[in-house]
């Protein structure tokens, strides 16, 4: 794992083979390349997210963690704050949020980033197949939007405020 400390890891979960659960690496592979000259910036995608991360996070400035929400309405996107679970999530769970990722950090390494953030964008299919549904398609601009100037906040260590929008 690449320990070296950098200002803004962006951390995506999601299959890309179950339709719009693949927008969090989709998005994690465009802020790759969107941000391949700035050295601060590392992208990591996962089918799901492991506790092995949480040496990583511990170790980042700031993290904004990418996933597609089966509660949201499709296309509708939200940023908001994470904080840290209040007690550690059973370490077999193959469903760790990004609030237990910063519970493992706090527990484990005494460690936090300065600013967590969760980035969402609503799903409804999940169906065995590659690509979006429509309103994930629609939201895709608004959600590289969103993503790219909060990447450039916290590199300039600049405020962010929630957001939600739906497509």
């Amino acid at each position: 794992m690449n320990l070296t400390p950098c200002q803004c890891l962006i951390l995506a979960c999601g299959n890309t083979l179950r339709g719009d659960d693949g927008v969090g690496p989709w998005l994690a592979e465009w802020a790759r390349d969107q941000f391949s000259s700035k050295a601060g910036v590392r992208c990591v995608a996962r089918q799901q997210w492991t506790p092995d991360l949480a040496e990583e996070i511990a170790h980042t400035a700031s993290v904004i963690f990418l996933d597609c929400a089966a509660d949201s309405a499709p296309g509708q996107i939200h940023l908001v704050p994470i904080k840290p679970s209040a007690e550690l999530p059973r370490l077999l769970t193959h469903n760790l949020t990004a609030s237990d990722l910063m519970a493992f950090c706090r527990t484990f390494y005494d460690s936090l980033p300065h600013n967590a953030f969760l980035l969402t964008v609503g799903g409804g299919a999940f169906d065995l197949h590659e690509g979006f549904s429509d309103p994930v398609q629609a939201a895709l601009s608004d959600a590289k939007g969103v993503l790219e100037g909060t990447v450039l906040r916290l590199l300039a260590k600049a405020p962010v405020s929630k957001v939600a929008r739906q497509a």
